[in-house]
């Protein structure tokens, strides 16, 4: 390290576009998951609030496209602000559109339009730097991101209620101000890679319908679904399937939050969103000690005792709606705490685990990892909206328990499978 590097100190890994993801962070992953189900909730019933989440959890699922398109034309910046643009434009116009059909579209644009811009942001980092500076790149790239969070989910609790229109605006107004970092920065990379190195950098976010850039990386491909078939009946494939269906519980009630939390435990927009707000800020601190927890007592224990402390949250969830008890808004709040800071735990150890089963071949592992984490937001959404509509918000803690349980259910057959095939090898 030069005399130049010690004087700059982490300062050295951070790049002015940097900003632009903290702007996405604060629109996409802030004030957006706030908005959009308080604004359905005002004209339309529950079910349609889960359609349109899941509609803005479906966009996710572009990555791939935006991804090859950057691979072959390096066209990363002109993705990058088409991308903002996009979201802009679906934030701004969802406020005055008032048909059910309008607004799915819009969330989708929504969607596709922040997976365009996170798409290429890993991208602007490894083909540009070399490998011995990605991780602490990355790093600093997904803390901008989750800070940004933190300020959107704070904005969102100034917006809400009377101003909620304002709300949108100045989401969109923050994702068009993220177009200023990126038409300063440099063109394009300089190297363009049709094969992309496996980066196992957790992303630093709260878990929320749209993911950080990091969960765009890697992509759910030809070969990656070529693996998926071999790999079915797998640890892999088994660990894959109890993801999907812990996450889609409690993407369930992600996806209905903010007015579940009025519906059911009497809880101001406002005050809940503020709640989120501390919750993500103590979750992207817990992300060093779940790394050292998951080398120490293994990430399989780490996971597995993520998904119990939300299954116990959850129980407190259902028992603080079903007893009107004094000051239960503020314990819902303590509670949902608990499940947001549990995600940090399952990013970490759900990442490690996946490339302890991938093996040769982390990047189609990561791929299907984050593909089966942006369907699970999809079916969490819709079937979260459906069962709210049909027996009330407060059973919607209920999905996550069943999620989370089934979760380490299949995490126990995944152990006992992967210890099977360790003693076959040693025998062979």
């Amino acid at each position: 390290m030069t005399d130049t590097e010690q004087h700059h100190g982490p300062f050295r890994w951070m790049e002015p576009w940097f900003l632009s993801y903290a702007l996405l962070g604060a629109s996409v992953a802030g004030l957006a998951p706030i908005l959009l189900p308080i604004s359905v909730g005002e004209s339309g019933s529950v079910a349609d609030i889960g359609l349109v989440m899941g509609a803005f959890n479906l966009g996710g699922l572009s990555a791939p496209l935006w991804g090859g398109i950057a691979d072959r034309r390096g066209l990363h910046r002109l993705l990058l602000i088409c991308g903002l643009l996009a979201t802009a434009l679906g934030l701004v116009a969802f406020p005055f559109v008032d048909s059910f059909s309008g607004r799915l579209v819009l969330a989708l644009v929504q969607g596709i339009g922040a997976a365009s811009a996170a798409t290429v942001a890993n991208l602007f980092i490894v083909e540009a730097h070399p490998q011995s500076e990605w991780d602490e790149r990355i790093g600093w790239l997904q803390t901008f991101y989750g800070g940004g969070q933190v300020l959107g989910l704070l904005l969102a609790g100034l917006t809400t209620g009377p101003v909620l229109r304002t709300g949108f605006l100045l989401a969109a107004g923050i994702t068009i101000a993220a177009i200023i970092p990126a038409i300063f920065m440099r063109s394009n990379p300089r190297t363009i890679r049709l094969t992309r190195p496996v980066l196992k950098t957790p992303s630093r976010h709260a878990e929320v319908s749209a993911g950080s850039p990091q969960s765009f990386y890697h992509h759910l491909n030809a070969a990656a679904l070529r693996h998926a078939f071999r790999s079915f009946v797998s640890p892999l494939g088994i660990f894959l399937a109890a993801w999907l269906i812990s996450f889609a519980g409690a993407a369930a009630f992600f996806s209905l939050y903010p007015v579940l939390m009025k519906s059911v435990f009497d809880v101001d927009p406002a005050l809940s969103s503020v709640g989120f707000a501390v919750a993500a800020t103590i979750g992207l601190f817990v992300y060093a000690p779940a790394g050292h927890w998951s080398g120490r007592f293994g990430a399989m224990r780490v996971l597995n005792g993520a998904l119990t402390i939300r299954v116990l949250a959850f129980v407190v969830l259902i028992l603080l709606g079903t007893f009107a008890l004094s000051n239960r808004g503020w314990m819902a709040l303590g509670g949902f705490g608990f499940v947001v800071i549990a995600w940090s735990l399952l990013s970490v150890a759900g990442t490690e685990i996946t490339a302890q089963f991938s093996k040769d071949h982390e990047g189609e592992g990561l791929g299907l990892f984050n593909a089966s984490t942006a369907i699970a937001g999809v079916v969490g959404a819709v079937v979260g909206g459906w069962v709210a509509g049909r027996w009330g918000y407060q059973v919607v803690p209920v999905l996550g328990i069943i999620g989370s349980a089934i979760g380490i259910l299949l995490m126990w057959v995944v152990t006992r499978m992967a210890r099977k095939n360790e003693t076959v090898k040693e025998e062979g």
